[in-house]
């Protein structure tokens, strides 16, 4: 049977390696719709290439500029950001890979949820800022959620190996990023060019900056709460700098299972198209004999204070998390500005939480008005600093 996929931001890293992955799978994963922000040369190029039905330009006014781009293409195109929605809604879909960064995903995420579609979530913020909300939605629905970020696919590979009941802790690893031997004193003055360069994984600077705070673990907590309904106690984070084990589940027989395998989006990827079934896949094959040791330790919780706020945002509940995530976007835009140090990151993320009155958040217009609310308020406290 055909499987008709929806690549909501497909012209980013998970958007692009998607359609990779579609390559090799063969006739029977086709592209139905596509969608970008502004990056219309590139929406173009793959639009003429795999032909899907509908696309979305969520930037309106460069619609018309994709759609010139397009001419003579049997394409409808879909400008403003309730393009993502209308595609998310789409009976032709079958599966929707969710890639937009940021909040401006979310609608379409409950969207595609609550038509009872397979989503395939790349980007947090439909787990962090909404994950009471879209998990309810999925289980009234009969949807279903798999991980394409590495750490949590790991955790979903290996649960396969036991019940839910049968779990006495989820381990996230996490490669420590530049800083993982730094002190707290140490990073206070790193520049911008020291944050982005990450040992192992080649990311956009968003991101590679939340690997330096490891505030993407923090975050990871919160999503792994939700996506497998753990309790927060039982879900560790352990450095392990070779990015080879990319999380572990322990049983309560001792047993500990782990995903292993190069650092490579395509297996998480793959996989969440594919499964319960596995196909041959275009990552790298990892070879034992050439990783020599593998390493783990613990986190230092005074360096990466991020951690110690992701578990009590995870306890919160409620808006917490959409605070959270909403104040670490505004700050690591101030610090790749250069109008605020490293270490002020976190501290203004911080101050954010602490003068936020938590809601109990189960509405979408809750969850973005402590966003907006968020934003504001560590633009305004980055000024003080």
């Amino acid at each position: 049977m055909v499987k008709q996929i929806a690549i909501l931001g497909s012209t980013g890293s998970i958007g692009k390696n998607t359609l990779r992955v579609i390559d090799a799978l063969g006739p029977r994963y086709q592209v139905a719709a596509l969608s970008a922000h502004s990056s219309v040369q590139l929406l173009a190029e793959q639009t003429r290439r795999y032909e899907p039905r509908f696309v979305a330009v969520t930037k309106a006014d460069y619609a018309e500029r994709f759609g010139a781009s397009c001419n003579g293409l049997d394409v409808e195109i879909l400008a403003g950001p309730d393009g993502l929605v209308q595609i998310a809604e789409l009976d032709q879909v079958d599966i929707v890979v969710a890639a937009v960064v940021g909040a401006a995903g979310l609608p379409a995420v409950l969207a595609a949820a609550r038509k009872g579609k397979r989503l395939a979530v790349a980007n947090k913020e439909p787990l962090v800022v909404a994950g009471e909300l879209l998990k309810r939605e999925i289980e009234k629905n009969g949807a279903a959620i798999l991980p394409v970020d590495s750490e949590h696919s790991a955790v979903f590979q290996a649960m396969q190996s036991g019940h839910r009941d049968e779990v006495n802790r989820i381990i996230l690893t996490a490669s420590g990023g530049p800083f993982r031997l730094a002190t707290a004193e140490q990073i206070r003055n790193v520049t911008v060019g020291q944050a982005l360069a990450h040992p192992v994984w080649d990311m956009g600077p968003k991101i590679t900056i939340d690997s330096a705070t490891m505030m993407n673990k923090a975050f990871e907590i919160i999503e792994a709460h939700w996506l497998f309904d753990m309790p927060v106690e039982k879900i560790e984070v352990l450095i392990h700098p070779e990015s080879i084990v990319h999380s572990l589940v322990e049983f309560v027989d001792g047993s500990m299972i782990a995903q292993l395998g190069e650092p490579d989006m395509c297996t998480p990827i793959q996989y969440a198209l594919t499964h319960p079934a596995r196909a041959a896949g275009i990552a790298p094959r990892l070879r034992l004999e050439d990783m020599g040791r593998l390493t783990f330790e613990r986190p230092n919780l005074e360096t990466f204070r991020a951690l110690s706020l992701g578990y009590e945002v995870a306890r919160t509940g409620g808006t917490a998390a959409a605070v959270f995530n909403a104040a670490n976007e505004a700050a690591v835009a101030e610090f790749l500005a250069g109008r605020i140090q490293f270490t002020n990151i976190v501290e203004l993320i911080e101050q954010c939480l602490n003068k936020h009155d938590v809601r109990p958040g189960v509405s979408l217009d809750e969850l973005l008005e402590a966003d907006a609310w968020a934003r504001r308020e560590v633009t305004e406290l980055a000024y003080s600093v």
